[in-house]
């Protein structure tokens, strides 16, 4: 405190910076660490629930109960255009709007799930130079009282010198922490990117084995079952053979 006491005004504005962005990058940690845990959570019920649910409509009714599920957000989406298309009932007119809208909603997905990480990532870069450039300017007030005092010894300079590498050290307080979150949440984003793009093709698929029913109004998740074919008689030849006899065989129409 002593140290912090006698510190010089650049240095001191300097720890005040790095205070703010210290405080703000541990608001966004843990405010990512929030948003991931409760996503991978509802993600992994949603995906259970899909699989399990033999109608769209099972699961259009559920999607409420995951609002923070990337998943969760692409099939409301891709439900939506599959309503706007089909009313909610039967096989998809057109899968083109329906992959176009899977992979917009991926976008998105990501996209909020990115959000902030910006300024996570200039926190870490920027801390360590703006320490640096309170030390710089410690050191330069050290020396400028040095040479207005005419001593020149170590004794006169040691304090100064030590008070601005404070700010150094602050700068790489604040920066370490930022890196290690940053690259933590950039490798969780593209598990969850690939998840979403993994379940999109199945959403997509389920959505292209719906089978034409006349007159169901509900659209059926599982796949097409094909008719079975109609039975056929046993076919007769109308051929009449004669045998080296000469005697005609009777033969069935």
């Amino acid at each position: 405190m002593d140290m912090l006491s006698n510190i010089g005004g650049v240095a001191l504005g300097v720890l005040i910076v790095l205070l703010c962005a210290s405080l703000y990058s541990w608001t966004v940690i843990f405010g990512k660490w929030s948003t991931f845990s409760k996503a991978t959570t509802e993600s992994k019920r949603f995906i259970r629930t899909f699989r399990k649910a033999s109608r769209l409509q099972e699961i259009a009714a559920l999607t409420p109960d995951f609002k923070a599920s990337p998943l969760a957000q692409v099939f409301e989406d891709v439900y939506e255009t599959y309503k706007r298309q089909t009313g909610g009932s039967g096989p998809p007119r057109n899968l083109v709007p329906l992959e176009r809208s899977a992979q917009t909603a991926a976008s998105e997905a990501v996209t909020s799930l990115e959000r902030r990480l910006t300024w996570l990532a200039t926190i870490a870069a920027t801390s360590p130079f703006v320490g640096l450039f309170g030390t710089v300017m410690g050191v330069v007030d050290a020396f400028h009282g040095l040479g207005t005092a005419g001593a020149a010894t170590l004794r006169a300079v040691a304090p100064g010198i030590s008070e601005a590498l404070i700010t150094t050290a602050a700068g790489l307080f604040v920066a370490v922490p930022a890196v290690v979150a940053y690259n933590q949440f950039t490798a969780r984003i593209r598990v969850f990117a690939s998840a979403i793009d993994d379940f999109s093709r199945e959403l997509l698929n389920s959505l292209e084995e719906i089978p034409a029913r006349a007159g169901s109004a509900q659209a059926y998740v599982g796949p097409a079952q094909s008719a079975p074919a109609p039975a056929t008689a046993p076919a007769y030849s109308t051929t009449r053979t004669i045998p080296e006899g000469g005697r005609e065989l009777p033969t069935r129409g």
